[in-house]
């Protein structure tokens, strides 16, 4: 079976995992922890928990070793996402084809479920006894995911695209806030089961490579689809940036430019495979999605 194969049952497997991890919605506070719930499960293309899997199957690791690692990024994509639609950041009422969380659940109660699912994030990856790394690859995952939705990666990358409203940024300066607001996660996706296994250097940084390659391709293409894509496939609203007067790769570069970058960082991703060979070709398989996909 493919990799494509298998990815319903991925897709089953991190619906599942995160639904375990997560508090039920009867407990208390029950609105809080319905918010959470409503933020995570609400569908989604799961990409990063899917970057997780077939790095492991590259590096012939087993699902249960990579569940942790999974949800952790997953929670933390969710929670920046429920951020980042607040009034105060992107201000959309629109999210995965529904109302975002504070729409949903109120202004309040989202800023305190993006909180709540950012530590929960943490507490899986220090917790899960399914995780074989040693202490020291373990401390590796969380240095790493923190550094990736820190002031240095997300939170940061997200505070550069709110600074740029209204203005001209550089196609180095979009590049650069891509990497970081959207390409830090996606890299540590790669990265978090690279960790869960030992690794010659070499073989760490072409993983590295291929995870901020992959990373701003993706979100180039993101671009790309605000400007051509129809908010009733993509889930959420066409043309934001447009309206917000932000900054984005083909406002700078023009949509032409962007698709040609989005290709050629899907091609220096896939070279970056070659030390692996065919054990690679689920990444593979990621890279051919993110930069063909529709939404």
């Amino acid at each position: 079976m493919s990799f494509a194969e298998r990815l319903p049952a991925y897709l089953n497997r991190v619906e599942r995992a995160l639904d375990e991890c997560l508090p039920a919605a009867t407990c208390n506070p029950e609105s809080l922890h319905a918010a959470m719930r409503y933020a995570v499960l609400g569908g989604g293309k799961r990409l990063r928990p899917l970057l997780v899997y077939a790095t492991g199957e590259t590096l012939n690791l087993k699902p249960e070793q990579l569940d942790a690692a999974a949800v952790a990024v997953e929670m933390i994509h969710a929670y920046s996402l429920v951020h980042d639609d607040l009034p105060a950041m992107d201000d959309d009422d629109l999210r995965r084809g529904r109302p975002t969380c504070h729409k949903a659940y109120g202004e309040a109660t989202a800023i305190l479920a993006g909180d709540a699912l950012q530590a929960l994030a943490f507490r899986v990856l220090a917790c899960d006894p399914q995780i074989s790394a040693s202490d020291r690859q373990r401390r590796a995952m969380i240095h790493l995911l923190a550094d990736a939705c820190g002031s240095l990666g997300m939170a940061g990358g997200q505070a550069i695209d709110l600074a740029a409203t209204g203005t001209q940024l550089s196609l180095a300066q979009v590049e650069e806030m891509h990497r970081l607001k959207t390409g830090a996660l996606i890299r540590a996706s790669v990265l978090m089961a690279g960790f869960a296994a030992t690794l010659s250097d070499a073989r760490h940084e072409a993983l590295s490579q291929y995870g901020s390659a992959i990373g701003l391709a993706f979100q180039i293409q993101d671009d790309i689809l605000d400007e051509e894509g129809e908010t009733e496939t993509l889930g959420k609203t066409k043309g934001k940036d447009r309206h917000h007067d932000k900054p984005n790769y083909p406002a700078v570069a023009g949509l032409s430019e962007a698709k040609a970058r989005s290709r050629s960082l899907a091609d220096e991703a896939l070279a970056c495979l070659e030390p692996f060979g065919k054990a690679a070709n689920p990444l593979r398989w990621v890279a051919d999605y993110v930069v063909q996909r529709v939404s």
